[in-house]
């Protein structure tokens, strides 16, 4: 069984520095994200052990933690690529075109993202979204790493809320680090993944046709 691997950054780790601080991220990096990974790869093993044994009792509290780590690090992992120590400002071409047709200007896409990090019960991520069935971006609040999704939406960018993204640096004023992480967003990495999910075509509304020309539902 394939096992899930922490990825390298691209960067060093004072690179984001001044608005986010080299010990936050190595110790956000090297011990946070490896948990996630950690957690994952353990699940998963022991979901094979139950398998092997035809024992499953313990199925239902392996799968969340399965989907509680494997979400934290597929999150975490999108969060790495989205930074830059060169990011910031307002995106271009089709990503702004984009942000302004579905949010109304990037000034009301930016407000809406820090609420949504800054409103998350407990820990979270705030999130921008393709959703595949509207087909267009929305921005989504996520509690953890996995609940309160939308079911087939793709993240593109991510926002880290849990305390061990900022507390070192900014403490108790998160607000303050919610708005300095905008200078450091990549938009080639966020406008490469929408152009990813747009291919995604969920296809809920297609019959297909069974052999001998009965329809499937």
């Amino acid at each position: 069984m394939g096992q899930f691997t922490l990825p390298d950054l691209r960067y060093d780790y004072g690179a984001l520095e001044p608005h986010l601080d080299g010990r936050i991220v190595q110790l956000h990096h090297d011990k946070h994200h490896r948990a996630y990974v950690d957690g994952a790869n353990q699940a998963l093993e022991r979901l094979a052990e139950c398998r092997r044994q035809n024992d499953f009792g313990k199925i239902a509290a392996l799968e969340r933690a399965l989907a509680f780590n494997l979400s934290g690090h597929v999150l975490h992992s999108i969060y790495w690529r989205n930074l830059s120590p060169d990011g910031g400002g307002p995106p271009s071409g089709e990503l702004a075109a984009m942000i302004d047709r579905d949010f109304g200007s990037f000034a009301a896409f930016r407000g809406q993202m820090i609420e949504a990090a800054m409103t998350t019960m407990g820990s979270g991520w705030a999130a921008l979204a393709w959703e595949p069935l509207s087909r267009r971006l929305v921005a989504l609040e996520l509690h953890d790493h996995q609940s309160s999704t939308t079911q087939g939406s793709v993240p593109l960018l991510v926002l880290d809320a849990w305390e061990h993204a900022y507390y070192l640096q900014y403490q108790t004023d998160k607000k303050k680090y919610f708005e300095a992480i905008w200078n450091l967003w990549d938009w080639d990495d966020v406008t490469a993944r929408l152009r990813a999910a747009t291919r995604l075509e969920l296809d809920l509304e297609q019959v297909a046709e069974a052999p001998g020309g009965e329809a499937n539902p």
